[in-house]
Protein backbone atom coordinates (compact mmCIF):
# COMPACT_ATOMS: atom_id res chain seq x y z
CA UNK A 1 0.00 0.00 0.00
CA UNK A 2 2.82 2.41 0.84
CA UNK A 3 4.54 1.72 -2.48
CA UNK A 4 1.34 2.46 -4.38
CA UNK A 5 0.89 5.71 -2.47
CA UNK A 6 4.47 6.77 -3.20
CA UNK A 7 4.06 5.88 -6.87
CA UNK A 8 0.81 7.86 -7.12
CA UNK A 9 2.36 10.88 -5.40
CA UNK A 10 5.35 10.73 -7.76
CA UNK A 11 3.09 10.65 -10.82
CA UNK A 12 1.03 13.53 -9.44
CA UNK A 13 4.17 15.55 -8.73
CA UNK A 14 5.47 15.02 -12.27
CA UNK A 15 2.11 16.03 -13.71
CA UNK A 16 1.97 19.24 -11.64
CA UNK A 17 5.57 20.17 -12.52
CA UNK A 18 4.90 19.49 -16.20
CA UNK A 19 1.82 21.72 -16.12
CA UNK A 20 3.75 24.51 -14.36
CA UNK A 21 6.44 24.40 -17.04
CA UNK A 22 3.83 24.57 -19.81
CA UNK A 23 2.11 27.52 -18.09
CA UNK A 24 5.41 29.39 -17.79
CA UNK A 25 6.15 28.89 -21.49
CA UNK A 26 2.61 29.92 -22.42
CA UNK A 27 3.03 33.11 -20.37
CA UNK A 28 6.37 33.88 -21.98
CA UNK A 29 4.96 33.28 -25.47
CA UNK A 30 1.93 35.46 -24.74
CA UNK A 31 4.00 38.36 -23.43
CA UNK A 32 7.18 38.01 -25.50
CA UNK A 33 6.47 41.14 -27.54
CA UNK A 34 5.97 43.20 -24.35
CA UNK A 35 9.25 42.27 -22.64
CA UNK A 36 11.37 44.99 -24.23
CA UNK A 37 9.14 47.75 -22.90
CA UNK A 38 8.18 46.17 -19.56
CA UNK A 39 11.14 45.68 -17.25
CA UNK A 40 9.18 43.98 -14.46
CA UNK A 41 7.51 41.53 -16.84
CA UNK A 42 10.88 40.64 -18.36
CA UNK A 43 12.53 40.22 -14.95
CA UNK A 44 9.69 38.03 -13.71
CA UNK A 45 9.73 35.83 -16.84
CA UNK A 46 13.49 35.29 -16.54
CA UNK A 47 13.11 34.33 -12.87
CA UNK A 48 10.29 31.92 -13.72
CA UNK A 49 12.27 30.26 -16.50
CA UNK A 50 15.32 29.90 -14.27
CA UNK A 51 13.16 28.61 -11.44
CA UNK A 52 11.70 25.71 -13.40
CA UNK A 53 15.06 23.94 -13.64
CA UNK A 54 13.85 22.75 -17.03
CA UNK A 55 16.60 22.01 -19.51
CA UNK A 56 14.45 21.81 -22.64
CA UNK A 57 15.77 23.62 -25.66
CA UNK A 58 12.65 25.79 -25.83
CA UNK A 59 13.09 26.97 -22.23
CA UNK A 60 16.76 27.66 -22.87
CA UNK A 61 15.94 29.52 -26.08
CA UNK A 62 13.38 31.75 -24.39
CA UNK A 63 15.71 32.33 -21.46
CA UNK A 64 18.37 33.46 -23.94
CA UNK A 65 15.94 35.66 -25.81
CA UNK A 66 14.79 37.31 -22.60
CA UNK A 67 18.36 37.78 -21.43
CA UNK A 68 19.17 39.69 -24.62
CA UNK A 69 16.07 41.81 -24.03
CA UNK A 70 17.06 42.29 -20.38
CA UNK A 71 20.28 43.90 -21.61
CA UNK A 72 18.09 46.89 -22.55
CA UNK A 73 16.96 47.23 -18.94
CA UNK A 74 20.34 47.20 -17.18
CA UNK A 75 22.34 50.37 -16.65
CA UNK A 76 26.04 49.67 -16.99
CA UNK A 77 27.55 49.18 -20.45
CA UNK A 78 29.52 46.13 -19.33
CA UNK A 79 26.43 44.58 -17.74
CA UNK A 80 24.50 45.17 -20.97
CA UNK A 81 27.18 43.49 -23.03
CA UNK A 82 27.63 40.54 -20.65
CA UNK A 83 23.89 39.99 -20.35
CA UNK A 84 23.46 40.08 -24.12
CA UNK A 85 26.34 37.64 -24.63
CA UNK A 86 24.87 35.21 -22.09
CA UNK A 87 21.51 35.36 -23.87
CA UNK A 88 23.12 34.86 -27.26
CA UNK A 89 25.03 31.84 -25.93
CA UNK A 90 21.82 30.30 -24.61
CA UNK A 91 19.96 30.85 -27.88
CA UNK A 92 22.76 29.30 -29.92
CA UNK A 93 23.07 26.36 -27.51
CA UNK A 94 19.32 25.72 -27.79
CA UNK A 95 19.45 25.82 -31.60
CA UNK A 96 22.47 23.54 -31.61
CA UNK A 97 20.41 20.99 -29.64
CA UNK A 98 17.33 21.38 -31.88
CA UNK A 99 18.27 23.01 -35.21
CA UNK A 100 14.88 22.19 -36.77
CA UNK A 101 12.83 23.85 -34.02
CA UNK A 102 10.86 26.70 -35.66
CA UNK A 103 10.17 28.39 -32.33
CA UNK A 104 13.89 28.62 -31.55
CA UNK A 105 14.55 30.09 -34.99
CA UNK A 106 11.82 32.66 -34.30
CA UNK A 107 13.51 33.64 -31.02
CA UNK A 108 16.90 34.05 -32.71
CA UNK A 109 15.38 36.00 -35.59
CA UNK A 110 13.55 38.34 -33.21
CA UNK A 111 16.80 39.05 -31.37
CA UNK A 112 18.96 39.45 -34.49
CA UNK A 113 16.49 41.78 -36.20
CA UNK A 114 16.46 44.03 -33.15
CA UNK A 115 20.09 43.80 -32.00
CA UNK A 116 22.37 46.77 -32.65
CA UNK A 117 24.69 45.99 -35.55
CA UNK A 118 27.85 46.69 -33.51
CA UNK A 119 27.11 43.52 -31.51
CA UNK A 120 27.70 41.44 -34.63
CA UNK A 121 24.69 39.19 -34.10
CA UNK A 122 22.86 39.41 -37.40
CA UNK A 123 24.33 36.60 -39.47
CA UNK A 124 21.33 34.25 -39.47
CA UNK A 125 18.49 36.60 -40.41
CA UNK A 126 18.04 35.46 -44.01
CA UNK A 127 18.49 31.80 -43.11
CA UNK A 128 15.98 31.99 -40.25
CA UNK A 129 13.37 33.87 -42.28
CA UNK A 130 13.52 31.21 -44.98
CA UNK A 131 13.48 28.37 -42.45
CA UNK A 132 10.45 29.84 -40.66
CA UNK A 133 8.55 30.40 -43.91
CA UNK A 134 9.26 26.83 -45.02
CA UNK A 135 8.33 25.22 -41.69
CA UNK A 136 5.73 27.52 -40.21
CA UNK A 137 3.03 24.87 -40.51
CA UNK A 138 4.68 23.08 -37.55
CA UNK A 139 3.60 25.90 -35.22
CA UNK A 140 0.31 25.10 -33.48
CA UNK A 141 0.19 28.02 -31.05
CA UNK A 142 -1.99 30.89 -32.35
CA UNK A 143 -0.07 33.32 -30.13
CA UNK A 144 3.27 32.24 -31.56
CA UNK A 145 1.89 32.41 -35.08
CA UNK A 146 0.82 36.03 -34.49
CA UNK A 147 4.29 36.90 -33.20
CA UNK A 148 5.89 35.25 -36.22
CA UNK A 149 3.54 37.06 -38.61
CA UNK A 150 4.38 40.38 -37.00
CA UNK A 151 8.12 39.72 -37.06
CA UNK A 152 8.10 38.69 -40.72
CA UNK A 153 6.28 41.92 -41.65
CA UNK A 154 8.99 44.11 -40.05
Amino acid sequence: MTKIFILLMSVLYLFVISEMRADILDDVRKNYDKMASNEELCKSAIANLKGTKNNSSTHLGYLGGLQTIWANHVFSTMSKLNTFKEGKKNIEEAIKKEPDNVELRFIRLSVQKNAPSFLGYKSNITEDIQFIKNNRSQIKSPVLNRHIESLLKE
